[in-house]
């Protein structure tokens, strides 16, 4: 499994890519495709769309009617980055450079004297869009200790002037030259653009047995890769031998999450809502059992968890930690940065316990604040019962991040028994 997961983050370089390439696999498994201006798909079987940098699919079983539920798993599919301005082409001193806006909060020394690829969307003149990703292109350079003697003690750059990428020292190229060239298309065929900037370097495994993976994303691709796994080994487990009951099967990736969300394909937007109802109508029901459907749903939240760090221990509570390799991590706050309840908590403990496997908890240190999810937006959008979940990572937010197989593995095993039980 793991080795199927870091190559989904490869051929995952933006939230484009990444809901392209979740659809792949649900396509792959037999979900179609459903279009929104189109009649709607609630016939039994799996189903998904694609809103831009969202990927949303459902399953429905042969029972599914007016009396059913949804189970709902939700990830994000955007991580921390630099996204490329509109004019992102300049030149300085006889530098070719690229002219970036910090999308999100990433730890922005992670990503200095390191290769970077440019990838996303291109738009073009004749209204088609086009995923593109470029090779190794771009590094924002450290300047030497030589020319900065503070820089091992204090290290602060201006986001305007020292976050520049360099990509050559040729004044005849247009960094969209390049960006056209990788698409496949003309620089006069591109109108607009959403591109941001990631971590060329591939996943690799390392350590003990090769148990550590570092990654560029895994906040929060290691969500949703564990909800699309999920998702269909539930829905063939359903075919098979009927398990799972009535519910309908929901997986829902948004974008935008690490800038909060106010989007049309994030969660603070109608898009997740636009399914369950659309999907509840073709299966018969009115608006008051639209609504009792929404009372017998569940979401679970899935987004990346803080893990201890041995270096840095006084950051957390000290009862209440996770670990890397010692199992997904049930999250919870008291001012609802997360969404789990008492009961949400309990059903989220009950599905571990019937995967046979144990969660473990982080409660933030009252000292230091912690980030929040999808969960408490959903939850107060449609009034859903949620849980906060994911698995433990250590540099989060860096341009490479870390994680452990095993908790990958049965955070996919959770997901999926929550699914079917």
């Amino acid at each position: 499994m793991i080795w199927d997961f870091i190559s989904y983050i490869a051929a995952s370089p933006s939230s484009f890519h990444a809901a392209d390439q979740g659809a792949t696999l649900l396509r792959a498994a037999g979900f179609s495709p459903v279009v929104e201006t189109e009649q709607w798909n609630a016939e039994p079987g799996g189903h998904y769309l694609i809103r831009d940098g969202a990927l949303m699919a459902w399953f429905v079983p042969e029972t599914a009617g007016p009396q059913s539920g949804f189970r709902i798993v939700g990830a994000h599919t955007d991580s921390p980055g630099f996204k490329l301005k509109f004019n992102g082409n300049s030149t300085a001193f006889g530098f070719n450079q690229a002219n970036v806006e910090v999308y999100g909060g990433p730890i922005i020394p992670s990503w200095f004297d390191r290769e970077l690829v440019l990838a996303g969307q291109v738009c073009l003149a004749d209204g088609t869009t086009k995923l593109v990703a470029t090779p190794p292109l771009l590094r924002i350079p450290h300047l030497a200790i030589h020319l900065d003697r503070s820089a091992n003690e204090s290290f602060s750059p201006d986001r305007q002037r020292h976050l520049m990428p360099i990509f050559g020292v040729d004044p005849t190229v247009n960094l969209m030259d390049i960006v056209a060239e990788s698409a496949g298309v003309g620089h006069n065929q591109i109108l607009s653009h959403d591109l941001i900037t990631t971590d060329a370097q591939p996943g690799e495994c390392f350590g003990i047995k090769s148990q550590l993976v570092a990654a560029g994303r895994l906040d929060n691709l290691s969500s949703v890769f564990a909800g699309i796994t999920a998702l269909i080994q539930a829905a063939q487990d359903i075919v098979i031998d009927g398990s799972g009951g009535d519910d309908v099967l929901v997986l829902a990736c948004f974008d935008h999450e690490e800038v909060g969300s106010q989007s049309a394909t994030g969660a603070g937007g109608p898009l997740l809502e636009d399914v369950l109802l659309r999907t509840a109508t073709q299966l018969g029901a009115n608006t008051d059992e639209h609504k009792q459907m929404l009372q017998r749903s569940f979401c679970v939240s899935a987004d990346a968890a803080h893990s201890i760090h041995p270096n840095y221990s006084s950051q957390h509570d000290h009862e209440n930690f996770p670990i890397l390799g010692h199992g997904p991590v049930l999250k919870i706050n008291a001012n609802q940065r997360y969404a789990s309840t008492a009961p949400t908590q309990q059903r989220w403990l009950s599905t571990c316990a019937a995967a046979g496997i144990t969660s473990q908890v982080f409660v933030g240190n009252n000292s230091v604040p912690c980030g929040s999810t999808i969960g408490p937006i959903t939850a107060t959008r449609l009034g859903i019962p949620t849980v906060d979940v994911g698995i433990p990572l250590l540099s989060m937010h860096s341009a490479r991040e870390l994680c452990h197989t095993t908790d990958l593995e049965q955070f996919t095993s959770a997901l999926t028994t929550f699914f079917v039980i």
